[in-house]
């Protein structure tokens, strides 16, 4: 029953998201209370939901001070020049900029860390996008697509909780996946490019002058593909993350909408006039950046910690007037409070799901449909397993709760638990587009997009790019 009960509650609340019966933060906090009812465990609901919450307050707070650190970075400067070259190397073709921003989330992912990546890949990509009437939800796709195969780095969580859960060597798992890994890279460049075409196909090619020269219309969320846009206007708060000497900073409702009535200049994030820079300070923002992505990825402190001194140093070097400090805070409020609040509502179903039993009833149904006659090939099941086990239930619960069953599953035919590790990686391109993921509201949320659009777009692209990597593992031999 419970797990029947299990996917019915995770069906639920995709199908009211999806369809945009409510809200994502409505539906995580409304959808498992109802279900916990519905098991005879409405009695248990406040255990559920402080024990989650407890769980992912550290994860809020890192987003928390992650979002006030980058957003005084961009407000500053810092990456101002990467813009400019984006700019340079796209000059307002559809593809380079799609083709572009794949190569960014990239790159920027080798942080570790899906929040910082999206927050410097919006940051960087919307004003082209904004500008030239490009569709946001090919933006916010790549970018997660991307993100979700270099999070299999070993500092980026999956393989470092795969190592723990089957007590390996992070290295012996990651080292013989790279080729793999690089095909799914390959994989997320060649999406890029394709989708990429079809923009450049339904709004054709200008030059960067043509482009600087048109207006700024109400934002466009579409599928990419030329057939269907729709305008969306509505109340939200300012996407510029760079501050344009009004206070505005990268703020907006995760999953919102745009203002129709703001004047958001799509390319104001390069305003060289802008109050909020500090060119003196440049590189003390860019060495200060770098240490804490190092001591991040070295693992000196908890990554919240990190944050929450580097969000107090940056503000105070920068802008060490209290009033100052206070306008760069308020300016990225709305989307601290948003991101954060969203993380706590992901608390609460993950709380139930726990707590009712459910994950376990469905981890141990799922692995109990897997016939025998699959044993010597429990390296592939697993990886096809890890495409909707990652989905539909966190990391540390399908690494830390399922994935040991599989590679005991494994062991009695002869399948090593490091195959079924490296395995358990494929499905992470997927999981980064999860409702459960706290770093994809903070990508929804700064691009404008309903995370019910994100979702219907990303999930097929997702699945396949996991399934090139789960296909090069098994034709390289590395599972």
């Amino acid at each position: 029953m419970l797990t029947i009960l299990g996917f019915a509650m995770i069906a639920t609340f995709l199908v009211l998201i999806m369809t945009k019966k409510m809200s994502p933060i409505a539906a995580l906090v409304l959808i498992p209370a109802l279900f916990c009812v519905a098991v005879g465990q409405g009695a248990q609901l406040g255990d559920y939901v402080i024990e989650g919450v407890g769980n992912l307050a550290p994860t809020a707070a890192m987003l928390m001070f992650a979002i006030v650190y980058f957003g005084v970075m961009i407000d500053v400067g810092l990456f101002d020049p990467i813009v400019r070259g984006i700019l340079k190397f796209c000059q307002a073709d559809p593809m380079r900029i799609v083709v572009g921003t794949a190569v960014l989330a990239a790159i920027v992912s080798l942080d570790g860390d899906g929040s910082t990546t999206f927050m410097i890949t919006v940051s960087a990509m919307y004003p082209l996008y904004k500008r030239l009437k490009m569709s946001l939800v090919v933006m916010t796709g790549v970018a997660a697509t991307a993100n979700g195969v270099m999070n299999t780095l070993p500092w980026g969580g999956p393989t470092a909780r795969a190592a723990t859960a089957l007590k390996l060597d992070a290295s012996e798992i990651f080292v013989p996946m790279i080729p793999a890994l690089a095909m799914g890279l390959l994989a997320v460049f060649v999406l890029a490019y394709v989708l990429g075409i079809r923009e450049r196909k339904r709004l054709g090619m200008l030059t960067l002058d043509e482009a600087l020269a048109r207006e700024p219309e109400p934002e466009t969320v579409s599928a990419g593909t030329g057939g269907k846009d729709r305008l969306r206007k509505g109340a939200a708060a300012s996407v510029s993350a760079s501050g344009t000497g009004t206070g505005s900073g990268t703020s907006a409702p995760a999953g919102g909408t745009e203002n129709a009535d703001e004047d958001d200049d799509a390319f104001q994030g390069l305003d060289p006039n802008r109050p909020t820079l500090r060119p003196k300070l440049y590189w003390f923002n860019a060495g200060l950046t770098a240490a804490l992505l190092t001591a991040m990825i070295m693992g000196l402190l908890p990554i919240p910690v990190l944050f929450l001194l580097g969000a107090a140093l940056a503000l105070t070097v920068n802008f060490p007037h209290m009033p100052d400090q206070r306008a760069r805070i308020a300016a990225h409020a709305d989307n601290v409070l948003n991101v954060s609040g969203m993380v706590f509502a992901a608390a609460v179903f993950t709380g139930v799901l726990t707590g009712t039993g459910m994950v376990e009833h469905m981890a141990d149904w799922v692995v109990g449909t897997v016939p025998d006659a699959m044993g010597p090939h429990m390296a592939i099941v697993t990886g096809l397993l890890s495409l909707p086990l990652t989905y539909f239930m966190s990391n540390d619960g399908f690494y830390f709760g399922v994935l040991p069953v599989l590679a005991e599953a494994g062991a009695a035919h002869g399948v090593s638990p490091v195959e079924i590790a490296r395995a358990s990686l494929a499905g992470q391109a997927l999981h980064m587009s999860s409702p459960l993921v706290p770093a994809v509201y903070v990508l929804v949320g700064m691009a404008k997009v309903e995370f019910g659009d994100h979702t219907r777009f990303t999930v097929k692209w997702a699945v396949l790019t996991s399934l090139v990597v789960l296909a090069a593992g098994i034709l390289f031999g590395i599972m």
